[in-house]
């Protein structure tokens, strides 16, 4: 009798015990259901347009922006130098299956010409194939909205906007202000061993001579950029993050603008260097070097004939 009721209990126990496995095995599919439609929601619905986008062999990209160069201005506060907007158009060579085909198809679009082709070829060869390369800078309006039409024939290629320093003294102020030129490896060289490169890469040129020059780290800023997602076409789909650029300092001269330019013009078409210095402080008032130079075309780039020639 004993044993029975041994036995009964026994049964009893082990009932209890498989319906509390039960129950925890029911609970932690319970769980693992409630995890897996969690997950599934958050994926549908809560990132759909990431994924979505992702699927359309969409990039995350981080795009440098220059900052705005520093200005140049006379003891009087008159600028010597200014910065004007102008256009370019970019290639992503990676994005480009027939190159041959693109520059023949894009050449009556925005009239390139043999030394824009054989500067873009040039570049490309330096940068790689993964870095925007400029094909032709300085775009007319009309080449500008030529290319808006037909942007849709050509993924991996866009306009982008970008500013060019210009010199609207011309030779007056050459041999003082300087000028702004295209970075060569010499220069970027020079850049990658003083650690500065990676503060260049949204830059194309560099202060060669003059004020420019000497005075380049100030004038020239600091690099922002943006962080940002691009379709398979090369296109910006959103703005992710943006750090914005330091623009450069702007630098004050001791100089005198209308004395430079009298003496520049007494100076005209002789062989003669005047300096002018105020007595009280040591301040150079005016500088000129006749014969001078335009340093404008210095900036859009020189042929080596006008190169080895640019006094006038």
């Amino acid at each position: 009798m004993t044993l029975l009721r041994d036995e009964i209990r026994d049964h009893s126990a082990e009932e209890m015990l498989f319906i509390r496995r039960a129950a925890i095995a029911f609970l932690l599919v319970v769980v693992c259901f409630g995890v897996l439609i969690f997950n599934l929601y958050r994926l549908q619905v809560k990132q759909h347009d990431f994924y979505q986008t992702r699927s359309n062999q969409n990039d995350i990209k981080m795009l440098p922006i220059a900052p705005d160069r520093g200005l140049i201005f006379d003891r009087n506060g008159i600028p010597l130098v200014q910065n004007i907007t102008l256009y370019r158009l970019q290639v992503i060579p990676s994005k480009i299956a027939d190159m041959t085909a693109l520059l023949n198809a894009l050449t009556p679009i925005v009239d390139l010409t043999p030394d824009d082709i054989a500067s873009f070829r040039d570049d490309m060869h330096h940068n790689g194939r993964y870095k925007q390369v400029t094909l032709k800078s300085a775009l007319s309006d009309v080449e500008v909205a030529r290319f808006a039409v037909n942007e849709f024939r050509f993924p991996g290629v866009t306009v982008e906007s970008y500013q060019q320093r210009d010199y609207p003294y011309g030779a007056q102020l050459a041999h003082v202000v300087g000028y702004v030129s295209k970075i060569n490896d010499s220069d970027l060289q020079r850049l990658a061993k003083n650690g500065e490169a990676e503060n260049y890469a949204a830059d194309h040129n560099i202060g060669k001579q003059g004020i420019e020059g000497y005075y380049e780290k100030e004038l020239h800023g600091t690099t922002g950029y943006q962080e940002v997602e691009v379709d398979n076409h090369g296109r910006v789909v959103r703005l992710l993050k943006e750090v914005p650029p330091v623009a450069g300092k702007d630098i004050y001269l001791t100089l005198d603008l209308h004395l430079q330019q009298y003496i520049e013009g007494v100076l005209k078409g002789q062989r003669a260097a005047v300096v002018a210095v105020d007595p009280r402080d040591g301040g150079v008032l005016a500088m000129v070097s006749s014969p001078s130079y335009d340093p404008n075309p210095f900036v859009k780039g020189i042929g080596y004939k006008a190169y080895r020639s640019p006094a006038r």
